[in-house]
């Protein structure tokens, strides 16, 4: 089949446009409002977008609150969403006011992050401090009444816990990273392995 998603003419019960680049890893994103209300959300537009200096991005369909607190405090932190907190990363995608925390809904424990105000999310192996850089704002179709933005933030502070690194290396299988697949579908890391960059003459060597 063929279709155009601007014109949404795929004919199928449901859209199939979100499970057309899997895995897409998640960005457990934690923001204060002005009046310090923690703020948590999962992202699956999400990545980071550069390496030294390092930048990471996440997308956001209308201007919700991640988005409004990182440009207005200037500060966020993408915290790993993993198999193991899979309810709470699921739980935190429901609409909460501004002024309602969804860690502090969930009970979920948060610690202090070292270069940012927002707290990161304790259990949580790997949590990525960022100052806000600029938002991209994306062009609207016509008709639709909100923009996606590209939430950018230049990264200050990295933490691993200790137990998820083996021999030096940070270990996926022990950090067990939630994705999304697509409509309401999830994965967890499974079959890993390493792949070395080959030279020319090797991949030569392979398919010649």
């Amino acid at each position: 089949m063929r279709y155009q998603p601007d014109l949404d003419n795929h004919g199928l019960p449901h859209d199939p446009y979100l499970a057309l680049v899997a895995p897409r890893p998640i960005g457990w994103i934690t923001t204060l409002t002005k009046s310090g209300v923690v703020n948590l959300a999962p992202y699956s537009f999400f990545n980071i977008v550069g390496h030294r200096p390092s930048y990471l991005m996440f997308t956001s369909g209308t201007r919700r609150h991640s988005q409004a607190n990182a440009e207005e405090q200037g500060e966020f932190v993408a915290n790993m969403a993993t198999y193991g907190l899979r309810q709470y990363v699921n739980s935190s995608s429901a609409s909460f006011d501004a002024e309602e925390s969804e860690a502090g809904a969930m009970e979920l424990a948060l610690e202090p992050s070292v270069q940012v105000a927002p707290p990161r999310v304790k259990l949580s192996p790997i949590a990525i401090e960022c100052k806000y850089e600029r938002t991209i704002v994306m062009p609207a179709y016509e008709g639709v009444d909100y923009n996606s933005s590209i939430v950018i933030g230049r990264v200050v502070e990295v933490y691993i816990d200790d137990s998820v690194i083996v021999d030096g290396m940070v270990d996926v299988k022990r950090t067990d990273p939630l994705c999304r697949l697509g409509y309401l579908d999830y994965g967890a890391v499974g079959r890993v392995f390493s792949l070395p960059r080959p030279t020319p003459e090797e991949v030569l060597m392979i398919f010649g």
